[in-house]
């Protein structure tokens, strides 16, 4: 009997991928049709299908440069991932030191946060890197969680989900002494507006 090769774990990711890319394909496709036809329930339902897919696809494609062994991989899919994810960080006119990440973070029980991580660390070193070093020893990490009044289904998320913490866990690396709860409390809070 002739012993079939198991594919490698990077073959078994690029495939993966590939029919992660022929689901946003297909989604896509059907959110096309039913907008010619006027169906927006059908374009509604097949576009939260492609968001699923996208996104499924964009966190294998962050993990396929590492199945390489390339030592540089990491590093480069976070400045990528860095590039092409607009957080703002800086200070207030108070003072007070502000990080925006103007996207909706993905509801825990969906994929990895290893994502935040990413483009996070990469963004608070970018901005850190030749500055005074910012360190708090008393401080209040306020969340605001802003949701656009004209986009209902953007359901609200629970406040201690774990992309929160890792948040807060990375701020606290590039900005305080200590996040025990001695020295550090958190605030959260979430609200709509309208553009």
């Amino acid at each position: 009997m002739e012993n079939k090769k198991q594919p490698s774990p990077f073959e078994k990711e690029i495939l993966y991928a590939d029919k992660q890319l022929q689901k946003t394909q297909e989604s896509m496709e059907a959110m096309k049709q039913n907008i010619r036809n006027g169906d927006i329930e059908g374009a509604y339902s097949s576009a939260l299908y492609f968001a699923d897919a996208a996104e499924k696809l964009t966190l294998t494609a962050r993990q396929l440069p590492a199945y390489t062994g390339n030592p540089q991989a990491q590093y480069l899919c976070e400045r990528i991932a860095a590039d092409n994810i607009p957080v703002r960080i800086g200070f207030t006119e108070e003072k007070w030191f502000s990080v925006v990440i103007p996207a909706l973070l993905p509801k825990k029980q969906k994929g990895s946060v290893n994502y935040i991580r990413d483009f996070l660390y990469a963004a608070m070193s970018e901005f850190i890197r030749g500055k005074q070093p910012v360190r708090y020893t008393d401080c209040v990490l306020i969340f605001r969680h802003i949701y656009k009044r004209d986009r209902p289904e953007w359901q609200y998320r629970d406040h201690d989900n774990i992309e929160v913490n890792m948040v807060a866990d990375i701020i606290a690396l590039y900005t305080l002494f200590d996040d025990s709860p001695f020295h550090c409390s958190h605030w959260q809070f979430s609200l709509q507006y309208i553009i």
